[in-house]
């Protein structure tokens, strides 16, 4: 039996995670639960899996929590250290890292360190600190498994097949709810249309990064880590209908793709058991009912994020951490209406023009980097 801490319970993929627990009792076993201030979802999966470690956002919400729970208790923890203390609980297995944000880089560096194996859904870890993780994984001697239906498809791709037959690696892309908007109506999208995704089902930060791409670049960046490939071999295809969740292109001309529904449900079972395959409930692909499958290439003026993602990859190993972080602080502005749709990206830009790129020595390095780079792009957004 698997056991697992999730950290991130109450998001998108954490409750995806659990359901398929739920569907599998037989396998797995939940240690800890992490979350931030959904208490009333929380204490139900603490009803339902009986958890014996809990953390949230605060000391207040702790408290809440505790007066909201009845019988035998998990221990409850909050802040930062609570974090770490659900990510290297002893009896894991394994840590499903679904925090959205830069938030999730010290809790996941902690279970690495702890020699937890990784199902990775917090991107912006390997965005900020991508070197420094991934040498974390290899001196600790952990396995990191992609959550991400695209990176989970190019894994699935590469199974089998030698790296060095490797030509290129194809991310797909929805192309989000503004594909065919007319480029002179973007500045008047609200965050209601920006929040409305044709395919999935997903947080608000993300579906946010979905709608601008920035989602896309963040996963250009990931799999340039994730599989050891350089930018300049990572493409993005639009692909309107996330039928093919990515594909992988070999020397002798030969494209491996993976096809599924849209249903996160798939990849995050395949990390939980690889190199297994469990019934998820996931709606069988039935290629005879689609009307056709199309491709083509990303338009930078529609979506300048993603050409921003690629230019933060050449200019230095400090910048892919400038550029998450002031995402997260442009994103942040949009949804509470202090930012128009079209100013994300420029705000974004505004902010890496002002950072000079640095080799990052240390994961305390990235975190002043990110650090200062919130503050100087709420001081260009005059947020302060």
């Amino acid at each position: 039996m698997k056991k697992l801490t999730i950290l991130g319970s109450t998001g998108s993929i954490g409750v995806s995670t659990l359901d398929i627990v739920a569907a599998h009792r037989d396998r797995f076993e939940v240690v800890a639960l992490t979350a931030g201030n959904n208490l009333s979802l929380l204490k139900r999966q603490i009803e339902i899996f009986r958890p014996k470690l809990v953390s949230v956002l605060t000391s207040e919400r702790a408290a809440e929590l505790d007066a909201m729970l009845t019988g035998d208790k998990p221990a409850i923890h909050h802040g930062v250290a609570g974090l770490i203390a659900a990510a290297t609980a002893g009896d894991a297995d394994m840590v499903v890292a679904a925090i959205v944000g830069a938030a999730g880089l010290i809790p996941t560096a902690a279970a690495i360190k702890a020699g937890k194996d990784i199902a990775l859904a917090n991107k912006e870890t390997l965005v900020s600190a991508g070197r420094l993780m991934m040498e974390l994984v290899r001196e600790n001697r952990v396995k990191l498994y992609p959550v991400d239906s695209e990176h989970s498809a190019v894994f699935q791709s590469l199974e089998g097949q030698s790296r060095k037959d490797v030509k290129r690696i194809i991310l797909t892309a929805s192309g989000g709810p503004f594909l065919n908007l007319p480029l002179d109506q973007l500045d008047r999208v609200s965050i209601s249309d920006a929040l409305n995704h044709p395919n999935w089902s997903m947080g608000q930060k993300i579906t946010i990064d979905s709608a601008t791409m920035m989602n896309k670049g963040l996963e250009v960046i990931e799999a340039r880590w994730l599989f050891d490939t350089p930018a300049e071999q990572i493409d993005v295809n639009i692909h309107p209908q996330s039928i093919i969740h990515s594909m992988v292109e070999y020397v002798d001309g030969c494209v491996v793709a993976q096809l599924g529904v849209p249903d996160m449900k798939a990849p995050i079972a395949y990390a939980l058991t690889y190199p297994e395959r469990i019934p998820t409930g996931v709606k069988p692909l039935d290629l005879t009912e689609l009307s056709g499958l199309s491709f083509f290439r990303p338009d930078f003026r529609r979506f300048p994020a993603l050409g921003l993602a690629y230019r933060s990859l050449t200019d230095g190993e400090s910048m892919p951490a400038v550029m998450n972080a002031a995402n997260e602080v442009a994103v942040e502005a949009f949804l509470k209406g202090r930012l128009g749709f079209t100013d994300i990206a420029a705000a974004i830009e505004r902010t890496m023009d002002s950072h000079t790129p640095h080799t990052l020595s240390s994961l305390d390095e990235v975190l002043s980097v990110d650090l200062w780079t919130r503050n100087k792009a709420r001081e260009l957004l005059g947020l302060d």
